[in-house]
């Protein structure tokens, strides 16, 4: 964890355990490998918040995530200067026959992720996926690629060639390390396409080098991976880049956090990656921030008791996520 992240008034760990809730919640379609979305829910003075680091993350990364918990349930959120956040629609590593179903869960999105260079797949899967969102979106939708770091820079540069009939709005995380979306970026400028970094803000030791590098021409934002809205806020002041806000396959909790830290910043030019409560075929209240007219709204959802008991994890889930807790708990009382 990188040693910045810290909470300045962290709750005794008894406060976190016994407000404690673990769900699992089904997916409509597979995504990131999994089937179902397992997360933490706490409730602080400030309201609900949610605790849901993918379970191969270590503990390093994943108190960064408690930090955020912390954060968005123990302090008061920034002013917001917007009541409503517009949204991008997300399409999985689907075939390109099931990217019509899933778009029609995201009323009004005029923006589409597409997830692409998934293990297993091939570049033509790739662009005939990326093809059919065009066709469902037409000619004046805006979609963007995210690779999620599996490209090399060869093949980076080859796969942007081959989508770039699509008009890409920028393509997210093509390679892992700096210095290849340095090279990328200079290889692809004359193409008018943007290069976003996301892992390599979210994952790194210091998420503003990308930034001084020159490696990105914009930031993928995400509040509970960076420690929380305060911290990412901070961030994105120092970074001096435009930035996209996203969320990490959350319950509608996790986004409220995301749509705060988006509702607070200055500017925000780009749609928001809040919108994937669309993907879940369950959540945590009767109000999830699924998109509507392209938007969801800026606050913070009520919990469903029933929701919280319908969809709690086995109670040997729950155990590994509250001995997940103890350790990360530690980390952050030790950086403190």
């Amino acid at each position: 964890m990188d040693a910045a992240v810290h909470v300045p008034l962290l709750p005794p760990l008894e406060d976190l355990r016994e407000s404690a809730h673990v769900v699992s919640l089904p997916l409509v379609t597979r995504f990131r490998g999994v089937e179902h979305r397992e997360a933490m829910l706490l409730r602080g003075p400030a309201g609900w918040t949610e605790f849901s680091p993918f379970v191969e993350y270590d503990d390093g990364e994943a108190s960064a995530w408690l930090a955020a918990a912390i954060d968005f349930g123990w302090h008061s959120t920034p002013v917001a200067r917007r009541r409503e956040i517009r949204v991008n629609a997300t399409v999985p590593a689907v075939a390109p026959d099931a990217v019509a179903a899933v778009l029609a869960r995201f009323d009004g999105c005029r923006t589409v992720k597409v997830k692409v260079a998934e293990s297993g797949g091939t570049l033509a899967d790739d662009v005939a996926r990326v093809r059919a969102v065009r066709e469902a979106m037409g000619p004046l939708g805006r979609i963007r690629v995210d690779a999620n770091g599996a490209w090399n820079l060869d093949e980076a540069e080859h796969a942007i060639h081959a989508l770039a009939e699509f008009d890409l709005e920028y393509v997210e995380q093509p390679c892992t390390s700096l210095d290849e979306l340095r090279e990328l970026r200079r290889r692809i400028r004359y193409m008018g396409v943007p290069v976003a970094a996301d892992e390599s803000v979210r994952k790194a030791d210091d998420p503003l080098a990308v930034a001084r590098a020159g490696a990105a021409d914009l930031l993928v934002i995400k509040a509970q991976p960076l420690g929380g809205i305060h911290r990412a806020l901070t961030l994105v002041a120092e970074a001096g880049l435009p930035v996209v806000v996203s969320s990490a396959l959350d319950t509608s909790v996790g986004l409220a956090m995301g749509a705060a830290l988006a509702a607070a910043l200055p500017d925000l030019d780009y749609d928001c990656g809040l919108g994937t409560a669309a993907l879940l075929a369950a959540d945590v209240t009767t109000q999830p921030l699924r998109p509507e007219h392209g938007t969801i709204p800026v606050g913070r959802p009520e919990v469903d008791e029933s929701a919280v008991n319908a969809y709690a994890a086995p109670a040997a889930r729950r155990r590994w996520w509250e001995e997940r807790l103890t350790r990360c708990h530690a980390l952050l009382a030790a950086s403190v």
